[in-house]
């Protein structure tokens, strides 16, 4: 569910319309519903009510400071990838200990800035990382909180660039080595083991995988206490998909999913981490973009928008479907006819959608991506020297810029010519 509706034949953000904040910031933008993001956020922390929990947003789905302070307001925890991201979550008020650092390319300058900030735990990647970590909290008179990712080798079933617990993925230490890494661990000065993580993918639409792979850790918790390590936490990472297209069926619901860790790990003790992204961002934001032209071709008609691939990178990259939808609602009975969607940028890649049934468009009028709230703006760039899209957050009847468009003199003053030129 989100609350991107219609209202007496517009479309409404909440209670905003959205030509209204068209009018105000121009096109393209993202707009993001703050009741989306809220209820989202708490469908998983009433999922896993029964256990001891903490639902950790992930961070890299939508980084706006906004979004992270209404999210952590509400108790969330934070997943992050990089030091930037942990920045970002301590700038929205995100105490240390519910921040989880995670990524299988932590630099020896991040883990410092980490340890000094304040951390809830490493996600451990690799030993070398181990050993850093190790190194940097001797150094620094600190104890470091550690689980270590496991790579369970189950195949989440998803598009091959987001899957990320098979053997061959660049991801975590195989399941098979972990009793002697974590017994390695335990030998390093500096370190606290705290438990498990295992993330195996995005977008996962089938609760099949995630159950393959929770199994596996369960089994590996009792071996690795049975080694006489303290595994109080049991990180599952995130991963669970959203209905990108309305008329597919629906993926999984966040209550089933904590029935699922419940009949799988409930019976450990432990407390359970997970790290939602998507299905709390993703349907909670839309862009909304300009037609500029309507152009015939030679056996199909393109629609032509003022958004482009680097706006909304996800069609051009993972070839994934965003519905499409006019601002203006159209008539009942209005017919429509197949066009292909695309942007201005000088790329065939910067295709949104092919012969996608649309009803006629004009220049100047508006549509709507729905599902874009995750990784739509974090992946945007200047490419073709285009500023970032603005992003705005609404409230009820209220809406505010979180993030400005730069001005063209802005994005060309970070330029510096050399004095030799």
């Amino acid at each position: 569910m989100d609350h991107f509706l219609y209202r007496d034949g517009l479309l409404h953000a909440e209670d905003v319309a959205i030509p209204e904040i068209a009018a105000a910031v121009g096109t393209p933008f993202y707009v993001y519903s703050a009741a989306t993001l809220t209820r989202h956020y708490q469908l998983f922390t009433d999922a896993l009510s029964p256990l001891p929990h903490l639902v950790c947003f992930a961070i890299k789905s939508l980084s706006n400071v906004a979004v992270l302070k209404l999210l952590g307001d509400l108790g969330a925890g934070m997943d992050v990838v990089s030091i930037g991201e942990y920045l970002r979550a301590r700038a929205a008020g995100v105490p240390g200990e519910r921040i989880v650092f995670s990524g299988v390319g932590k630099t020896r300058a991040e883990i410092r800035a980490a340890l000094e900030g304040g951390i809830r735990q490493f996600n451990v990647e690799s030993e070398p990382e181990m050993r850093a970590i190790s190194e940097a909290a001797v150094s620094l008179g600190k104890i470091a909180p550690i689980t270590v990712r496991v790579n369970p080798d189950v195949d989440a079933k998803t598009h091959a660039k987001i899957a990320t617990g098979k053997s061959e993925n660049k991801f975590g230490i195989p399941i098979a080595r972990a009793r002697a890494v974590y017994a390695e661990a335990a030998k390093l000065p500096g370190l606290k083991i705290v438990g498990i993580d295992v993330h195996i993918g995005s977008q996962l639409t089938d609760l099949a995988p995630f159950e393959a792979a929770f199994t596996k850790v369960a089994e590996l918790t009792a071996q690795l206490r049975a080694d006489g390590h303290e595994i109080s936490r049991l990180d599952l990472g995130g991963g669970l998909g959203i209905p990108y297209e309305r008329s597919n069926e629906a993926p999984p619901l966040p209550v089933e999913y904590g029935q699922m860790i419940q009949r799988t790990l409930g019976h450990l003790g432990c407390e359970i981490e997970i790290e939602p992204g998507r299905l709390i961002s993703g349907n909670a934001g839309i862009l909304v973009s300009s037609v500029i032209w309507v152009k015939e071709g030679e056996g199909r008609d393109f629609l032509i928008l003022d958004a482009a691939m680097n706006d909304l990178v996800r069609p051009a990259m993972y070839e994934a479907h965003h519905d499409i939808i006019p601002v203006v609602e159209a008539a009942p009975g209005t017919e429509n006819h197949p066009i292909d969607v695309v942007g201005p940028v000088c790329e065939t890649g910067d295709t949104f959608a092919k012969q996608r049934n649309l009803p006629a468009l004009a220049p100047d009028d508006l549509v709507a991506f729905r599902s874009a709230g995750a990784y739509g703006a974090v992946m945007a760039s200047e490419y073709n020297t285009r500023p970032l899209v603005p992003e705005v957050l609404v409230k009820g009847d209220q809406f505010a810029v979180i993030r400005e468009r730069p001005t063209f003199d802005e994005i060309l003053a970070r330029d510096k010519v050399p004095a030799w030129l």
